[in-house]
């Protein structure tokens, strides 16, 4: 990728990308969003909000010509929409132009579901946790197994799960493992199931909720052997955080006591 410097208009309002909630403020901000995130491309992105926020924020009434142009194509094709604004400020090196068309074309034939949960990792990734979850749920609402099967569809809920964890949300999440496994008896999601339980029951109910499932024994000892060695390998990292935190701070009193003397010598 080619380093440009942003000589360009930078835009008093940004263009809103509402699907994942970013904001861009210039062509260049452009050109990094979409040369890092080709799988995001949709039709919030290649349309015309960005075609008059291009014209009239950015006052690039050439690029925004073509980018009208490409939205009137009958074929749709979104590369013809987005290579133009690389080629606007020179950001793909050469060569890189065939590369990106075909990543675009591959994403342009995806299912639906498949980019929505591209999607919702993305958000994830981002810490919006709830907005994920609600686009994770849109997938399973309208699922339809004969189209992507089982496995897709027990990843969505995997991941539905761990966007609820995040947000402590410990029985949803436990919940959203438990239908997964049902939908692909995978051991991930059996482990994840089983280690979210102690979150929001007592030891008892705990016990129970085991017996009711029928997990096996074996396994969930092992289960819990595995959670119990990441807790004390967070804590062992946890601990030696603070204890390198603690040498940074007197490394810099060090430093900072060595510069007094210097200056008042």
């Amino acid at each position: 990728m080619s380093f440009d410097l942003c000589t360009i208009k930078v835009a008093e309002r940004p263009f809103y990308i509402s699907s994942i909630g970013t904001r861009i403020y210039s062509i260049e901000e452009l050109c990094f969003f979409l040369y890092h995130n080709l799988c995001l491309i949709d039709e919030n992105v290649a349309s015309n909000a960005l075609t008059e926020w291009v014209r009239d924020e950015l006052g690039l009434k050439t690029l925004a010509k073509k980018l009208s142009d490409a939205l009137e194509r009958p074929d749709r094709d979104v590369s013809y929409f987005i290579l133009p604004i690389f080629q606007e400020t020179g950001y793909l090196p050469p060569g890189e132009s065939r590369r990106v068309r075909e990543e675009l074309t591959r994403v342009q034939v995806q299912p639906q579901e498949e980019r929505m949960k591209t999607r919702a990792d993305y958000l994830v990734k981002g810490g919006r946790y709830q907005a994920a979850v609600f686009s994770y749920r849109e997938i399973l609402k309208n699922r339809s197994e004969s189209k992507l099967g089982a496995p897709f569809y027990a990843s969505v809920w995997n991941n539905l799960g761990c966007a609820l964890a995040r947000q402590f949300c410990f029985q949803e999440a436990a919940e959203a493992f438990l239908n997964g496994w049902k939908s692909f008896q995978s051991r991930e999601l059996m482990r994840k199931y089983v280690s979210t339980l102690p979150l929001f029951l007592s030891q008892e109910e705990y016990r129970k909720k085991l017996e009711e499932f029928g997990a096996d024994r074996v396994l969930t000892g092992k289960i819990q052997e595995y959670n119990t060695a990441a807790a004390k390998k967070a804590l062992e990292k946890s601990v030696q955080h603070r204890d390198s935190q603690k040498e940074s701070a007197v490394v810099l009193e060090e430093l900072k006591e060595e510069y007094r003397r210097s200056s008042a010598s």
